[in-house]
């Protein structure tokens, strides 16, 4: 009997499991179109957890043979700790190896490093946005404190870890699972010998793999949280490993857990699941295992097949301008950091690489540049849920500098080593005494480039006046919702902007918020309502499909893109509203504002109808005073004093409305880390519109508080459809017409 026949008996649930929770025709349809192999390729995933559903029933793990049948070298424990201590550090990353020298330089953390340590052996945990969680002592891996749930111990497979019925939030048990915690002590242990941190780190350890045996819970239900594991107790053991606390019995544990991991995510890798952040997370904990345990008799298979998904991804992950495909800056700057270590380890282990993978991860690392606020920090576009791939450091989920730090060591960028500011720890941990001249010898510097692009695959046009402190920085969201197949982390959120001036923050995406637990507010916070673009009769642009998919997947179109000394422009549509098209076009008449123009019209094939359209006109702002002055004008004050003023000029009537902290409807609320959220105000024109319906919308920062409304008059058509401004102080008009925005001065 074949191969792949050997699983016909699991096909059937395999594309069962597949197409549920779909409609009878999208299952017909979705069974049509699923590929041979990936049926082959599900059905012995589904076989495998049969398998192990029994396996886990008639014979528990034992370390001490699983070590004895995959790497004989690790069953003695001597051995096993020698290897670990004196073998492993060349493979590992270069400032592990030296660990003196690692800890001399981050120095200027220690500080941080010992008293988050100190509060982890308090058992109070700082876990996405919450602080000083309690799980209880001995901890119970399995609850959601935030929520007073504990996930059932039965087998992985009959746990629905997105059930906040049955688990709570599982982003929070994860986030305790994951074990970056346990990682931190280690830290704590190499920056200070004190040896209750190294016995903290096993001992939490060895508390979980007692209260998760294999396969039982929701610890086991995602491959990515399992691959993390790997991560975590391998620095755990490398940051540890001339510990007297380590003994060669409790090091012989933890590895034949390793290989229970290793051989976990091997088998359920996520490419049929998640085949985004989730499967090339699981490919780096298989090179982990891969290259730092090489006693294991699966070493190579792991290596190559982590490689060999990390490489491929890498080109179906990677857009050509280099944004990551899912659309989230979250989850950009996680797979940047995710190929960083990559090639680290590989360069380690003389793991050949193709030379265009560099090549991408300079891209990306670019793009985040270009996204870069003034304040250094990135905007929160499309899904953030606090998470970090191996958080060395504690930072904010906005917080790029660690990346472009790294990124400035390992490609000898400057302006990437400008934009980190400093040399951050994320440097000595990872490459070491090299790393940190190589920074040196980046010499730090501003990008050469105005810093105006647009990156038309990834979907982005950035405006900025300069590189400074003190700068405008405007991005306009000008791509898809998300990445092709579901768009899972994506926000329907197309043609928003995001805005600081005088480098401030001033127009912001809302956040996440959160994804399983609350329906109501993760469709808020992920919705059309909650952003800076326009909404059409109080219609979402898609409609939710779960807390991880949309219903449909509308088009955008990138109509022209202009950026020259003395202004940028961009010009966007997109198909979203049925027999409606939403068209923005906007200017930025460099240094001084902004010109915003909608044009709200019926598709060419659409049968005009004379019925009105309920058009919103959104801003969301970030924490500030915001107050409607007069119809058409609105007045912000950034926390630092300096003025905002935004008019908008449709057809009458036009109603203005400042919305802060609203709960029916939900409306002005942001969320700055996950689980937490706080009012702020959400500026908002409505009309009842004729179409076509345009709006020219005037977004102008000046310095200090400003009380003067700007002497600014619409000119409109024969049809009252506006076609211009006049700048009366400035002398100067602003002409709108069907195919551009220019300037006329008056003489």
């Amino acid at each position: 009997m074949s191969k792949a026949s050997t699983h016909v008996p699991y096909v059937v649930p395999a594309v069962r499991s597949a197409v549920r929770g779909r409609s009878t025709f999208d299952r017909i349809r979705r069974i049509g179109r699923m590929p041979l192999a990936e049926m082959a390729g599900r059905g012995r995933q589904e076989a495998a957890k049969l398998f192990d559903r029994v396996r886990t029933v008639v014979r528990p793990a034992n370390p001490a043979a699983i070590l004895c049948d995959h790497a004989s070298r690790y069953a003695d424990p001597a051995v096993a700790l020698a290897i670990l201590r004196h073998d492993a550090p060349s493979r590992f990353f270069a400032g592990v190896e030296d660990l003196q020298y690692a800890a001399d330089v981050t120095d200027e953390h220690r500080d941080a490093l010992l008293s988050g340590a100190e509060t982890i052996l308090q058992k109070r945990f700082h876990l996405l946005g919450y602080r000083t969680l309690w799980f209880g002592d001995p901890i119970d891996w399995h609850l959601d404190p935030v929520r007073s749930r504990s996930a059932p111990r039965v087998h992985w497979t009959h746990v629905n870890p997105l059930d906040p019925a049955e688990v709570g939030d599982s982003k929070v048990v994860w986030e305790l699972n994951r074990h970056q915690w346990v990682a931190r002590l280690a830290q704590a242990y190499a920056a200070s010998g004190d040896e209750r941190f190294a016995e903290g780190a096993l001992a939490a350890i060895e508390s979980w793999i007692e209260a998760n045996p294999r396969g039982i819970g929701v610890n086991w239900s995602s491959s990515l949280e399992v691959a993390y594991r790997i991560m975590s107790w391998s620095w755990t053991l490398m940051l540890i490993r001339n510990s007297a606390a380590l003994s060669g019995s409790r090091v012989t544990v933890v590895l034949a857990n390793i290989w229970l991991h290793a051989s976990y995510v091997a088998r359920y890798l996520s490419f049929y699941f998640s085949p985004n952040t989730h499967l090339t997370g699981e490919a780096l904990g298989l090179f982990y295992a891969g290259t730092l345990f090489q006693e294991f008799r699966e070493a190579r298979q792991w290596r190559r097949l982590g490689a060999r998904v990390l490489i491929a991804e890498s080109r179906s992950q990677i857009c050509a301008d280099g944004v990551h495909f899912e659309r989230s800056t979250c989850y950009h700057r996680y797979t940047v950091e995710t190929y960083q270590q990559f090639l680290l380890l590989a360069a380690r282990n003389r793991v050949p690489v193709p030379p265009d993978l560099g090549d991408r991860i300079t891209s990306m690392s670019e793009f985040t540049l270009s996204m870069q606020q003034p304040d250094g920090m990135l905007p929160e576009i499309g899904d953030a849920d606090g998470g970090r791939l191996m958080p060395l450091v504690e930072r904010g989920q906005c917080d790029p500098r660690g990346v472009l730090a790294v990124s400035a060591a390992m490609f000898g960028r400057g302006d990437f080593a400008g934009a980190a500011e400093s040399m951050t720890p994320e440097v000595p941990w990872l490459m070491g005494e090299d790393g940190v001249r190589a920074f040196e010898a980046a010499a730090p510097a501003k990008p050469a480039s105005s810093g105006s692009h647009v990156f038309p695959s990834g979907g982005y046009a950035v405006m900025r006046s300069g590189w400074h402190r003190d700068a405008h920085h405007m991005i306009v969201d000008v791509g898809p919702l998300g990445c092709s197949f579901s768009a899972g982390h994506g926000h329907a959120d197309l043609l928003s902007l995001e805005c600081s001036a005088f480098g401030e923050p001033l127009l912001v995406d809302p956040g996440t918020y959160c994804y399983t637990p609350e329906t109501e507010w993760r469709n808020y916070f992920r919705g059309t309502a909650a952003h800076s673009t326009l909404m059409i009769d109080g219609r979402d642009q898609v409609e939710p499909a779960g807390p991880f998919g949309w219903r449909s997947k509308p088009r955008v179109h990138i109509r022209e893109w202009r950026s020259n000394d003395e202004f940028d422009f961009i010009d966007a549509s997109h198909d979203a509203y049925s027999g409606v098209t939403h068209r923005r076009r906007v200017m930025f008449v460099k240094p001084d504002y902004w010109v915003i123009v909608d044009d709200v019209e019926f598709t060419k094939d659409e049968k005009r109808g004379s019925d009105p359209y309920r058009v919103e006109l959104g801003f969301q702002f970030a924490p500030m005073f915001v107050a409607v002055v007069r119809d058409r004008w609105a007045r912000a004050v950034t926390p630092a004093g300096n003025t905002c003023w935004i008019g908008s000029f449709a057809p009458a009537p036009v109603k203005a409305q400042v919305k802060n902290g609203e709960l029916a409807p939900i409306r002005g609320w942001i969320s700055t880390d996950y689980g937490q959220r706080t009012p702020a105000p959400q500026l908002v024109f409505s009309a009842s519109a004729l179409l076509p319906w345009r709006s020219i919308t005037m977004l102008i920062p000046q310095r200090g508080n400003r009380l003067g409304v700007p002497s600014i008059e619409p000119i409109f058509d024969d049809h009252n459809l506006p076609i211009g401004v006049a700048l009366e102080n400035s002398r100067e008009s602003i002409f709108v017409d069907e195919s551009d925005i220019f300037r006329s001065r008056d003489l």
